[in-house]
């Protein structure tokens, strides 16, 4: 399989319109358009019958002390964890493209609404459900897409990793809430066909440039 984006190119820099926040000069952070990026996929198994689709941030910090700290940096060496920014659940076989902005366009406070979306796919949680979960302003659950954030004060670029895995069945079946680790967990027991990635970097912190 092979997974493009005419958003962004393989191991390139992901443009701010498809991203949760953008470097200000005054705030460190303001609010993006938040779109979500082109995605197409090709050399698709034969007996797909339909496709998931996962982004993820491997090098969130592991611990948030120094996180968006003033006078105080995320060191490159630290520990890091998982972020699912995006859990698109059963894509038909018959669909092989995203369009940018068709299933995000804008930041939305408490986010979006879910599982269902359209055309029979489903949409998981994304992990701004967690981040946002102490903010009065912000919290609820937030599915479908929400774009790159990182803390403006991370001395490490993030990885964006998308990935489209071809399954042998019309659905995947997902024990509990629709989260990261449950469709990864069913993926792990799913018959999973193919699968290809596409990685974009991001960075919120302007000593550190990404060309």
């Amino acid at each position: 399989m092979q997974l493009i984006s005419h958003s962004f190119q393989d191991g390139q820099a992901i443009p701010g319109e498809f991203a949760f926040g953008v470097s200000d000069a005054a705030a460190h952070v303001a609010l993006s358009s938040n779109r979500n990026p082109h995605l197409a996929w090709s050399d698709i198994p034969e007996g797909t019958q339909s496709f998931v689709l996962i982004c993820h941030d491997p090098d969130v910090p592991s611990q948030g002390d120094d996180v968006n700290q003033e006078g105080r940096e995320v060191p490159a060496e630290l520990p890091r964890i998982d972020f699912f920014h995006w859990l698109l659940l059963d894509i038909p076989a018959s669909i092989t493209r995203i369009e940018a902005g068709s299933h995000s366009n804008g930041v939305t406070p408490r986010g979006k609404p879910g599982p269902l979306a359209a055309d029979g796919l489903r949409h998981g949680i994304n992990d701004y459900t967690a981040w946002f979960a102490d903010d009065a302003q912000m919290n609820g659950e937030y599915y479908g897409y929400d774009g790159p954030c990182p803390p403006w004060n991370d001395r490490l670029v993030h990885r964006y990793i998308f990935t489209v895995y071809a399954l042998a069945t019309p659905t995947l079946a997902v024990d509990g809430p629709l989260t990261g680790a449950s469709v990864r967990a069913a993926l792990a027991a799913a018959p999973v066909l193919g699968q290809a990635s596409l990685t974009g970097l991001y960075s919120l912190n302007p000593s550190i440039p990404l060309d």
